[in-house]
C-alpha cells in the first residue's frame, strides 16, 4: 500500500510539473490533479502496454520515438475523462508527457532499492569495496 501512495504521489508532482511548464496543460483543483494522476497511473498500467504491444511495428520504424507519441495520446485522454483537467491540443501533450516521464524518473529513484523494491533510498547496505589493486 505504501508503494502505491507512493507512486501515486510522484505522479501526483510529475503532472503538477508538466502544468506549471506547459501553458496548454490545466487542472482546476488539487483534486482533479489527484484523480488525473491517478487514472494517468492506472492507464500507464494496464493500457500502455497493450498499445506498446500494437504498435511495436512503429515503434521499431521510428527507434522508440513513437512511445512519445502513445505518452502523448494517454495524457489526451486522461484528459478527455476527468473533467478540470485540460490538455489543450496533441503538443501539449506530447510535451507534457515528456515533463511526466522525467519528473517520475528522477523522483523514483530516490524511492527504489536495487533489489526493486519502493522504499526511500538513504545509503545502500550491499555496497562492498573492491580488493583490487591498480596496475600502472
Amino acid at each position: 500500500m505504501l508503494a502505491f501512495l507512493i507512486r501515486w504521489g510522484i505522479t501526483t508532482i510529475a503532472v503538477m510539473a508538466a502544468a506549471l511548464i506547459i501553458p496548454g496543460i490545466r487542472y482546476e483543483s488539487t483534486g482533479v490533479l489527484l484523480g488525473a494522476s491517478l487514472l494517468l497511473g492506472i492507464v500507464n498500467a494496464f493500457v500502455r502496454p497493450v498499445l506498446l504491444l500494437l504498435s511495436l511495428p512503429f515503434i521499431l520504424l521510428t527507434m522508440g520515438l513513437f512511445i512519445f507519441v502513445v505518452n502523448a495520446l494517454l495524457m489526451l485522454l486522461v484528459s478527455s475523462v476527468v473533467p478540470g483537467f485540460v490538455v489543450d491540443g496533441f503538443w501539449s501533450a506530447f510535451f507534457g508527457a515528456i515533463i511526466v516521464g522525467f519528473v517520475s524518473l528522477v523522483l523514483s529513484s530516490f524511492f527504489r532499492a536495487s533489489d526493486g523494491r519502493v522504499r526511500l533510498i538513504t545509503h545502500h547496505e550491499g555496497i562492498k569495496r573492491a580488493d583490487a589493486r591498480v596496475i600502472k
